[in-house]
This record gives structure tokens, C-alpha cells and sequence, in this order.
């Protein structure tokens, strides 16, 4: 039996968007109704939508071309998808507040504490519980993240990507240019704007889903994020 796990925000007009990305907006493109040459009908029924988005929207992972100059050449559609279809863990860093930096002492201690180890290849979830507690308020933008020791100890492990549920890996203004500059110097990647982190804490290991969409020289793409469990009929 199968049990898959959403891990995706909703994408939808007007949501939370990091700060001087494009906005997104959803509208009518064409309806059944003008399909069909209807004009009488109460009901709008859409037929294609119009969709107005970054690359950089909602659940969505970086290509290492969005990291720094030297990597322009590394866009998404170039990017092997093993890097997407991975063994994942989760760790819970759920103590974190706003705007505090995640160190290397304590993914360390979120280890040892769920009884996991980071193997080459995997993908690293890092649960603050930020999404719930802060998704739509004025504090959404100043989530927790990960310090630059602590983005250069995950390149170090071998990963292939980590997800938080924040709108930025670091701390902005803090650590976060220093996280993707790193992440594009190691060759490994990130997930932003996760959410429902906190079914996984506690399961130990599952297969992480997170596969971009295929835009030519893309910086980055929205995703259909999974955890699937793969447990006994």
C-alpha cells in the first residue's frame, strides 16, 4: 500500500510571492460557453485559464543557473532529474523562530534525535512548522533558515537537494545569498515554500518527488513536491 504526501502549496492569484517577484494571476482565457457559442448561460465554465507566474512561485525548486553568474549555464532543463527523484529524510527544527539561523550543531542534534543519517544523493526537509504558523501574516517573509556553515555542511554530505518551508533557504539579509552561492559552487539545490513537513517527522525514510517543469534555460521551476511511503498491503 501507498501513501503519497503533498508537500505543495496551492498556487492561486495574488498568494504570498518573495518580495519583487512577479505576482501571480490567474484568469478566464476562454470559457465552454464561448467554445460552444453559448450566450445565455448563468454559468462561466473555464476551458483554459491564463496563467501569469514566476519560475520562483509557490513550491518551487532553484536551478543552479539562479545561484550566481558563474553557474548561468546550468539551467533546469539541463539539470539530471535524479536530482528530483530522491530518498529523502525529514528533520525537525520545529524550535526555530523567525529570522534565526539553523546551525550545523543543530541539524546535527535533528539527527540524532530522529535516528536517521544523511546519505549521498538524498533530499534533506527541514520542518520549522513556519508554513502554519506564519503562511499569509505579516511574519511569512522572516521565517527561520540555514546559516552558511550549515548550507556548506549539507554540500558536504553529498545531498542532491533540501527543501524548507520558507520563502528563502537563509536568512534574508543575513544568510541567504551566501546559502545559494554555495548551493551553486557545490552543485546541489533547494526547495522553497513547502508545506506539510510536520507528517513526516517521525517516519524515517521515504521517496522524495520534486520534478521541474522542462522550461529552456529556466532559473528555476514550481513543482508537484511528494513524500511517498511505501508500506505493506
Amino acid at each position: 500500500m501507498v501513501e503519497i504526501i503533498d508537500l505543495s502549496q496551492e498556487i492561486y492569484s495574488g498568494m504570498p510571492v518573495f518580495p519583487g517577484l512577479p505576482e501571480v494571476t490567474i484568469t478566464l482565457h476562454v470559457s465552454h460557453e464561448e467554445w460552444e457559442g453559448i450566450t445565455d448561460s448563468d454559468v462561466v465554465s473555464p476551458a483554459v485559464n491564463r496563467l501569469e507566474l514566476g519560475e520562483h512561485t509557490g513550491t518551487h525548486v532553484d536551478a543552479l543557473n539562479h545561484m550566481a553568474r558563474p553557474y548561468r549555464a546550468q539551467s533546469i532543463d539541463t539539470m539530471p532529474l535524479t536530482m528530483f527523484y530522491t530518498e529523502g529524510i525529514c528533520l525537525d527544527l520545529s524550535p526555530k523562530g523567525p529570522r534565526e539561523l539553523i546551525e550545523v550543531a543543530d541539524l546535527e542534534q535533528a539527527l540524532v534525535t530522529a535516528g536517521q543519517e544523511i546519505k549521498p544523493g538524498d533530499t534533506v526537509l527541514l520542518y520549522t512548522d513556519h508554513y502554519r504558523r506564519a503562511f499569509g501574516t505579516a511574519v511569512w517573509p522572516h521565517g527561520p533558515g540555514i546559516s552558511s556553515a550549515s548550507a556548506r555542511w549539507l554540500g558536504q554530505q553529498g545531498i542532491a537537494t533540501f527543501g524548507v518551508e520558507t520563502m528563502a533557504p537563509g536568512v534574508r539579509g543575513i544568510s541567504n545569498r551566501e546559502v545559494h552561492h554555495i548551493c551553486g559552487e557545490m552543485g546541489f539545490t533547494h526547495y522553497e515554500n513547502m508545506i506539510n513537513l510536520h507528517q513526516l517527522i517521525g517516519r524515517g525514510r521515504f521517496r522524495f518527488i520534486g520534478l521541474p517543469l522542462k522550461i529552456r534555460g529556466g532559473t528555476g521551476s514550481p513543482v508537484r513536491a511528494v513524500a511517498v511511503f511505501a508500506g505493506h498491503p
